[in-house]
């Protein structure tokens, strides 16, 4: 019998264990009694993130201006080079020719042209000893200036021909760091070839760009007094690379671009970075971080929002001790735990922090402070957790 006494007893002891394990954390308090706070106005740092995509101040696509096969490689990927320093060169024999072949009609017009000299000078003198007449001399004067033109003409065809053949030695036109080299020797280019032969870019400093909204833009044109303006008082910015780590330089918005994305309604802006250590490379991505600090914030817990169809409300309490159900709008931006009032609260107002979900608009309630209801948690939870298994088992055990 004192066995089977024992187990009943415990028994019923996880039983109301278990009772009081569901109603542990409960308060045990009236039922209209809130936790309420007041909002105040705070000082808080805020970071705005943006996807950027970071390309070298100056990216230029090398083009060949002849058709024809590399002959030779003269750069590797990834080297600097300097301001017309060789980079490839394209077979030039046709256009080698194409020189000699100028060249030979240049002194073939410049002895046509000297011969036409000569006889227009001996044309003037016979004239002057009036031997010949005003026709003759007129002929061999135009017959003169005729091999002159003929010869400035060779030599034009000379001066193209030479062009044309410089342009077999591709050079780059600007100095940085050579890019991929998808053509090796001997495979056929030309001004029209997909891809390029490849890219030099200036990277001693990056430029990175990146979109706010419209309404951002006008906003910070509106309180600087101009486009202008606002981009020589954009607040220094900071990038996080591709691999989460931040870059150590800051950079600084340069430019804005003049015309509204129809498509995402943004505006771009560009940053330059300096990238002394080339650790940046033209083409690559990240994210540009804004930071701004604010000292007019209200900032309340997220779990004090219920939120509605993408809309925020609270339960702001008024003079009379009944709450309203208040719509708020809050920062895009936050830290996972707190939201940053922007309208609907203001720094005064009273609002419930615990069970807003058995409130309803109009209700009067009795508030409390947050350090009372927690206080009336913790003596319900120490008598749902001992008090109760405790005087069982006394009486169980004949205890008085």
């Amino acid at each position: 019998m004192k066995s089977k006494k024992f187990m009943m007893m415990v028994a019923c002891i996880a039983l109301l264990t278990s009772c009081g394990g569901k109603r542990g954390g409960m308060p045990n308090f009236g039922d209209n009694e809130y936790p309420v706070q007041t909002a105040q106005v705070q000082s808080t740092s805020m970071q705005t993130t943006f996807p950027a995509t970071i390309k070298g101040v100056q990216d230029v696509e090398i083009r060949p201006k002849v058709a024809g096969f590399i002959t030779r490689v003269c750069v590797k990927e990834g080297q600097s080079v300097g301001a017309g320093q060789l980079l490839f060169v394209i077979d030039n024999e046709t256009y080698q020719a194409a020189v000699r072949q100028a060249q030979a009609a240049v002194n073939t017009a410049t002895a046509q042209c000297n011969t036409a000299k000569l006889t227009f000078e001996n044309s003037q003198q016979l004239f002057e000893n009036k031997v010949i007449g005003s026709f003759e001399l007129e002929s061999a004067k135009n017959t003169y200036q005729s091999a002159q033109a003929q010869l400035a003409q060779a030599k034009a065809a000379l001066a193209s021909a030479k062009e044309t053949l410089s342009f077999c030695y591709v050079k780059s036109p600007a100095a940085g760091v050579v890019g991929s080299l998808p053509y090796k020797v001997g495979a056929m280019v030309s001004s029209g070839s997909v891809p390029a032969l490849t890219t030099v870019s200036n990277i001693s400093s990056m430029e990175v760009y990146f979109a706010v909204s419209e309404k951002e833009m006008l906003t910070l044109s509106k309180t600087a007094g101009g486009a202008n303006a606002a981009i020589s008082n954009y607040p220094p910015v900071k990038l996080q690379l591709a691999d989460g780590t931040m870059y150590g330089h800051e950079g600084k918005v340069m430019k804005a671009s003049g015309v509204i994305d129809a498509a995402t309604g943004s505006v771009q802006l560009i940053a330059h970075f300096p990238n002394p250590e080339r650790l940046l490379k033209s083409g690559g991505s990240g994210s540009i971080i804004v930071a701004k600090d604010d000292n007019t914030a209200i900032i309340i817990p997220q779990s004090v929002v219920s939120e509605v169809q993408n809309k925020k409300f609270v339960y702001v309490v008024g003079n009379d001790n009944k709450v309203k159900y208040t719509e708020i709008t809050v920062d895009p931006q936050t830290d996972g735990n707190n939201f940053i009032v922007r309208s609907g609260l203001k720094a005064g107002d009273k609002y419930v922090t615990n069970g807003i979900t058995k409130l309803s608009d109009g209700m009067e309630i009795k508030p409390i402070t947050p350090e009372q209801y927690q206080k009336k948690i913790d003596e319900s939870a120490k008598v749902g957790t001992d008090g109760s298994a405790k005087g069982f088992v006394d009486a169980m055990s004949g205890k008085k």
